[in-house]
């Protein structure tokens, strides 16, 4: 079988050796090596990377010519002995599979985390067995032709995002629709009720469906927002329908790293490393997740986002001790605020701990949840997030030898 592969990312690196191993002669076409996608209709077979758009003039062509369109996603759906707990939603997916995964690990179950996060799932393949689970977080481009939904989906906060790979916001949630709409009757839905998006999704499942919300989790949990209680309640639900225990997993568990990850408190100073928000709206979540007293430190390289919203939550939180707005962003964010002590940008993530290290005290809560990309001083999210994780365990090392 002539096969081609659209698109070389970390997504179908690892179903090339499968597709080679079965006997396939394998192509692999990207358009970032300066590959054009012509003449497809000469391959009997696609798997598209989900960068690379389903409805493409090129792959409706294929298509038309009789050549099969699949991908990734699909292809392990068909393969798969084992049950499927399958996560999408525009927030959330990341903390809710890993959960999940940690609560059915602890129950015992052999379980294997996969999708846009954990080992690919071609790599998985092998182990797997009929009394396997497998978690996967799905977004919106893996889903859009899926022909299978999972045995378990789970449908979190859907509002509208990748408007720049869609056609539209209709053509988003009806991708996402997908997740739901192939369950048979013995299959399970978890679906957020307080969505209007979610709900629409949740109706047209055609499996058993179980309609949550974090307005009733009042569980002890170490994870902060009220977006994270949607997470937990969405997982929740997932493991009363497995069957298994989840009150230890959901006190003990710290969350994703970047992902509001509680650091460490220094004399009494509370960091949390939340450097994977970089639109104002995760940070706007960030920001109402504490109680306590905030030092904010916000800005980063640009995304063209509007910040008018941000600014205001800002302005009117009463519990915002200061902001230090950081990078190429700073300024236009703080042209926003009023009524909030401004401090002095950093331009070092040492300097900017430092800073706001300073000008904390007992009980307070330093806070990194820029907003924005991270490029004009890191190399993306993660090591702006690292590095801010650094300097404190430095600080910390710092004030334990000063005692």
């Amino acid at each position: 079988m002539k096969t081609a592969i659209l698109g070389w990312g970390v997504d179908t690196q690892d179903v090339e050796p499968y597709l080679r191993k079965r006997g396939d002669e394998v192509t692999v076409l990207d358009e970032k090596n300066g590959d054009k996608f012509a003449n497809l209709q000469r391959f009997d077979l696609i798997i598209r990377s989900p960068g690379v758009y389903r409805f493409r003039p090129e792959i409706l062509q294929a298509q038309k010519a009789g050549v099969e369109i699949s991908s990734k996603t699909k292809l392990f759906f068909d393969l798969c002995p084992c049950p499927i707990i399958g996560i999408t939603g525009t927030k959330g997916k990341g903390t809710t599979a890993t959960l999940i995964y940690e609560i059915l690990k602890a129950a015992g179950k052999k379980v294997y985390l996969g999708g846009n996060i954990g080992t690919g799932v071609f790599n998985l393949l092998e182990n797997l067995t009929k009394d396997s689970w497998v978690i996967l977080e799905l977004s919106s481009f893996q889903l859009i032709d899926l022909t299978k939904s999972p045995h378990i989906a789970v449908v979190l906060i859907v509002t509208s995002e990748h408007l720049n790979w869609h056609k539209n916001t209709k053509e988003y949630i009806d991708a996402k629709r997908n997740i739901v709409s192939h369950q048979k009757p013995d299959d399970f839905a978890v679906v957020n009720r307080d969505y209007p998006n979610s709900v629409v999704i949740g109706k047209a499942a055609t499996g058993q469906v179980t309609w949550v919300s974090g307005k009733d989790i009042n569980l002890s949990t170490r994870l902060r927002g009220q977006h994270n209680k949607e997470n937990i309640a969405a997982a929740v639900a997932v493991a009363k329908i497995v069957g298994v225990a989840y009150e230890e997993v959901v006190k003990d568990f710290r969350g994703l790293e970047h992902r509001l990850e509680e650091v460490a408190t220094i004399n009494g100073v509370a960091f949390f490393n939340d450097s994977f928000s970089t639109v104002p709206e995760t940070t706007i979540a960030a920001i109402k997740s504490f109680v306590e007293p905030e030092i904010l430190i916000v800005g980063g390289s640009s995304k063209n986002s509007d910040f008018t919203q941000l600014g205001t939550v800002i302005s009117r939180t009463p519990n915002i001790k200061a902001v230090m707005p950081i990078g190429v962003e700073g300024e236009r964010i703080k042209k926003l605020l009023s009524g909030v002590k401004i401090l002095p940008a950093g331009k070092t993530m040492a300097e900017i701990v430092k800073i706001a290290y300073n000008n904390a005290v007992s009980g307070d809560v330093v806070l990194l949840s820029p907003a924005c990309a991270s490029f004009d001083m890191f190399k993306n999210y993660k090591h702006r997030g690292k590095q801010f994780k650094h300097e404190i365990q430095n600080l910390k090392v710092k004030s334990q030898k000063s005692k």
